[in-house]
Order: C-alpha cells, then sequence, then structure tokens
C-alpha cells in the first residue's frame, strides 16, 4: 500500500565547510548523521560554476526539442553498451515502463570485442553516441561529466572520513577508471488516469548520485512516515547514498529508496542524474568500522527479486540487462535464459 506525503524536508548540506578547519568536523559529523538516518540531502558550496549548470540544462532542452527522426539516430537499441536515447517507456523499474525520455552517456572508450572468456561485464566498455544534430552537446556535456565526477570523488573521501576511514580506502575500487553514468531525462506531463510513473520506486547502485533538477517537482524519498518530497533547489545538488556504500558499511550508510512521480499534463521535468560507481573489476570491501559505528550498522538491505552482489560488474550488467530489455535481446541474448528472450526478462544467465 502507498505511504501519504510526509511535509519532512531533506536537509541542505554546505560543501564548503569541509575546507573550514573551525567546521569540518562538524560537517562531517552531520554528514554521517544525515547519511545513516534519510540517505538524502541538498548540498550548496559545491563549486561546479552556474554557467555550466545552465549550458547543460539549455542544450539539454535543445536535444529533446529535436525532430523525433533526429533523436532516434542514437537509440539506444543501436548500442551494445547501453548509450544512448531511449523514447518514453522503453526503461523499465520494476517490471514497469518508465514515463521518461532520456540519453545514456558514459565515459568515451572504444568497444571491446566481445571474449567469451572474459566476463560479460566488460561488454559495457564503449563510446556514447552523440546527436548529428546538435554539435554541441558533446562537448558540454563532456566537460559536465569531468567536473561533476571530480565532485563526487570530493563527496565519496568526505563519506569516508565520516566513517573515521582514511579518505582515500575507496580509491582501490574506483580508480583508475571509475563507473560513470550519465543520464539527460525528460519527463512529460501526463494525466494521473494514465499512471504517475516516472521513475518506479527503486535504489541507486553506486558510491553517490549527484542530481541536477530544473525547476519542476518530481522527485520522491521514502521516510519512516510517508514520501518525502525533493523539490529543486536553486544553486544545489540532490546527493543520495547507493548500494556501494551501503554494503560497504554494512548498511550504516543507507541506499533509500525513491522515486519520481511524472508532472501533470501540460508540464514537463527536466533533470540530470550522475551516477559514480566503483571500477567494473572492482568487488566491493566491506569496511571495518570503530565499534561505536559498527553497532548502529544495520545490514544490507536484500530484495529477494534484486539480489545485490559484492562483484560490481555482475551487479552493474544485471541491473542493465533488466532496465533495457530491447537492447539485451538485441545484443545480449546469449547471457539470458531461453524464457527471458520473448518474455519478461527477470533474471540473466551470467549470475
Amino acid at each position: 500500500m502507498a505511504r501519504d506525503h510526509h511535509p519532512e524536508k531533506l536537509p541542505v548540506l554546505d560543501l564548503a565547510e569541509l575546507d573550514k578547519a573551525g567546521s569540518r568536523q562538524a560537517f562531517l559529523d552531520n554528514l554521517r548523521a544525515t547519511a545513516h538516518g534519510i540517505g538524502f540531502f541538498y548540498v550548496t558550496g559545491h563549486g561546479i560554476p552556474q554557467n555550466l549548470i545552465r549550458d547543460v540544462l539549455v542544450q539539454s532542452r535543445l536535444f529533446f526539442a529535436l525532430p523525433e527522426e533526429d533523436k532516434l539516430t542514437i537509440g539506444m537499441v543501436n548500442s551494445p553498451q547501453f548509450r544512448g536515447y531511449n523514447r518514453a517507456g522503453l526503461e523499465h523499474t520494476r517490471g514497469l515502463p518508465d514515463w521518461r525520455e532520456q540519453i545514456d552517456i558514459g565515459r568515451e572508450l572504444p568497444a571491446r570485442p566481445i571474449d567469451p572468456a572474459a566476463p560479460p561485464w566488460t561488454r559495457l566498455q564503449g563510446p556514447n553516441q552523440w546527436p548529428a544534430a546538435l554539435p554541441s552537446l558533446k562537448p558540454i556535456v563532456l566537460n559536465y561529466l569531468d567536473q561533476v565526477t571530480a565532485l563526487a570523488i570530493r563527496i565519496t573521501r568526505a563519506f569516508a572520513e565520516a566513517l573515521e576511514q582514511p579518505a582515500d580506502i575507496f580509491e582501490p575500487i574506483y580508480k583508475p577508471a571509475p563507473n560513470q553514468l550519465l543520464k539527460i531525462v525528460r519527463y512529460p506531463g501526463r494525466e494521473k488516469v494514465d499512471g504517475d510513473q516516472g521513475v518506479g520506486a527503486h535504489k541507486d547502485s553506486g558510491f553517490v548520485t549527484v542530481l541536477l533538477q530544473d525547476v519542476q517537482s518530481g522527485l520522491e524519498v521514502e521516510g519512516k512516515s510517508g514520501w518525502i518530497a525533493a523539490p529543486p533547489i536553486p544553486g544545489t545538488f540532490v546527493i543520495n547514498i547507493g548500494e556501494v556504500l551501503e554494503m560497504a558499511s554494512n548498511g550504516y550508510l543507507r541506499a533509500n529508496v525513491h522515486r519520481v512521480v511524472s508532472p501533470p499534463a501540460g508540464a514537463d521535468r527536466l533533470s540530470v542524474p550522475f551516477f559514480f560507481g566503483a571500477r567494473l573489476d572492482a568487488t566491493i570491501p566491506v569496511l571495518d568500522l570503530p565499534p561505536h559505528l559498527a553497532r548502529a550498522a544495520q545490514g544490507v538491505t536484500q530484495d529477494p527479486r534484486n539480489p545485490l552482489f559484492r562483484d560490481v560488474g555482475k551487479n552493474y550488467l544485471k541491473s542493465r540487462l533488466r532496465s533495457h530489455p530491447d537492447v539485451a535481446r538485441r545484443h545480449h541474448a546469449d547471457l539470458l535464459e531461453p524464457k527471458e528472450r520473448d518474455g519478461a526478462l527477470t533474471v540473466a544467465s551470467a549470475y
């Protein structure tokens, strides 16, 4: 049964306090309490130039305004690496279609030839697709990808210190090539009788997510007493914990459930989430927390419909195959059980 909405608000943390000797420890204490509790917060003092943020949003609007035939030239279904454009309804959460159109963008790398002896997740390395009709999109988005990656690393290091660990304790599992996924997303408005799943309730899989929102609300976070709205606040990003940090901290840090509700008819919502993850060849460690933190660790939440693996590549490929069944069937049918090649895609045989 759906929970009611709750008037609670997400906290706002100023990352600039991390660089001030007089406020550094108070910031880390606040960060730890927030991550142990709701797992979501707004961040200010992030250092990403406002003009770059504006340019990303402008380019995103320009892309979604292109004729459909121009957008479909970079259709994700053409990419074995799950990069490119999807029309609304083609990505799925918990088996139901998400009502959003989007582009998925990652680190620019050459495609690796398929090697039957290599782990299946090695297929995920490859190039992005860029629209010929909007050449200005690529340089702006790749610049933003670099800067938001640096921000995510800074926040990940702060989480390590908040757990009373060395700041660089996670470096061995994300250097030199972290898993980077940027989505540029537009949620079309629609009548409530048609459904309201912009994105279904889920957790994110990486270290942290850095979310840029435009002006329309829609993000909601699961609280103890109901769904908590996370409307856009100018000059901020929304930060949330991913399952890598939850598993590494044995549940002390919380990867919380969240969803996006479709805007009303006549409106739309634009957002640019960035997912910062560990290297695909990495294994998530379990940190040796000090006793006073270890006692408060809640353990890792397990969903029997979506089992978690400490092997990062295995976890990430599972997510991609389930979220994009059209890509899975076209390019990775050998990883699927026979019944999944024609019916609902729920489990990949590679796992």
